[in-house]
């Protein structure tokens, strides 16, 4: 160990002729503890929220989703199907197709997607885990079944079960005859089979069927899709099999993983989790100036201290890292205190949920999940914060003069 970095250590713990000083550094390290803390739990909550998200997503958007780059759909063959399904990580692959709607149940109306999905379509994502009345099938006998989210069964006041009372699909037909007598859309019918509740944005918009109704209320007599949605084997290499993915689809369509799915969302997200981080950032430099102080006033106390060392052959470089390790160590205790707290709250809101969240959420008490990557930034940040606070009393010490020598 070099020498300044004994010294400092010894003037960080050593007791302090004045008990003020003993007392500004013990606030300074309870507030560098409290800010470490606080950086490290509000990291952990958002990583929470985005792990929920993602795991509410999951139910309904896949590991990798490909869509036509241009129109709304494309063929989709045996032989491209195949073609997917012997790429390496490639578990499951779903035909969907959907297309706007409006659904007619009794007295009530209202727009909203149909999404006629394949049998593949519930290994693919968790969709069947999500249902609430009913269950998750498409076909009873001859009767076409539909699943709808939760919003739109309380939209049309839909009675899943009931097998006597018909929803009217209807569709614009994508090609006339110009007849003034011809309707301009197709209907089909079917009955309410099951509720699925996800995410109000899924549940307020999708009802979901067969992937045979909708190409027969669509009019498509091909093996039309409008996405392929893929799951990935748990050891997939995610980045190597969308590379894959893409390579046999070829141009003209885009591939999605999960993230670029609901891009937008979540990088405000992350731009909200960062400008959270920057606030309480700001707030510990404020702490700062307990740091500030602290050493200052040990400054002066050691000025003495300071003269020997420099009569002795101490630099002026020497005497200036003093102060800034000590500036260190005291950062550093706070941190590891801070840590310490931070954990411990941790395991209290996973256990107990010391925080809940108000009205009728998903969740009872607000998410949290640590990540190693935040501790390395936490550390990072506080260390810079201890070391910009301790310049200015490093420079002080700096000019303090050598002991002068009697005659």
């Amino acid at each position: 160990m070099n020498l300044p970095l004994r010294i400092a250590r010894r003037y960080l713990f050593a007791r302090k002729s004045t008990n003020a000083i003993n007392i500004i550094t013990g606030i300074a390290v309870f507030g560098i503890a409290v800010g470490s803390a606080a950086l490290v739990l509000v990291l952990s909550v958002f990583n929470g929220f985005e792990d929920l998200i993602m795991t509410m997503y999951s139910n309904f958007n896949p590991d990798v989703k490909v869509t036509p780059a241009r129109g709304k759909t494309f063929e989709a063959d045996s032989v491209l199907i195949a073609r997917l399904e012997a790429i390496d990580g490639v578990a499951y692959v779903s035909q969907t197709l959907e297309e706007v709607a409006f659904f007619d149940y009794k007295d009530n109306q209202d727009f909203g997607t149909l999404k006629g999905v394949d049998g593949n379509f519930s290994k693919v994502v968790g969709i069947d885990t999500t249902v609430r009345e009913g269950a998750y099938a498409f076909e009873e006998g001859s009767r076409d079944l539909a699943v709808l989210g939760l919003g739109m069964r309380n939209k049309l006041a839909a009675n899943v079960g009931d097998r006597f009372t018909e929803m009217a699909v209807y569709m614009p037909k994508r090609e006339r005859s110009g007849s003034p007598l011809e309707q301009p859309f197709r209907r089909s019918y079917i009955y309410p089979g099951g509720t699925f509740v996800i995410q109000q944005d899924f549940d307020n918009e999708f009802v979901l069927s067969s992937l045979s109704f909708a190409r027969r209320l669509l009019g498509f007599s091909t093996p039309v899709v409008s996405a392929l949605e893929i799951r990935l084997a748990l050891d997939a290499d995610e980045s190597s099999a969308l590379q894959q993915i893409r390579q046999a689809m070829g141009v003209g369509f885009e591939v999605k993983g999960r993230f670029q799915q609901e891009e937008s969302f979540l990088k405000l997200m992350q731009v909200e989790k960062w400008l959270s981080y920057a606030i309480v950032s700001l707030m510990m430099l404020m702490v700062a100036f307990n740091i500030v102080g602290a050493l200052w006033m040990v400054v002066l106390e050691k000025q003495s201290d300071i003269s020997i060392l420099k009569s002795m052959g101490a630099t002026d470089t020497s005497v200036r890292n003093i102060f800034l390790y000590e500036g260190l160590l005291l950062s550093l205790l706070g941190l590891l205190l801070g840590f310490v707290l931070a954990i411990t709250l941790y395991i209290a809101q996973k256990t107990v949920g010391i925080i809940t969240v108000p009205g009728n959420f998903i969740v009872d008490a607000y998410p949290i999940s640590m990540r190693f990557a935040d501790f390395a930034v936490v550390v990072v940040t506080v260390l810079a914060i201890g070391l910009l606070a301790s310049w200015p009393p490093a420079q002080r010490a700096r000019r303090v003069p050598a002991m002068m020598r009697e005659e």
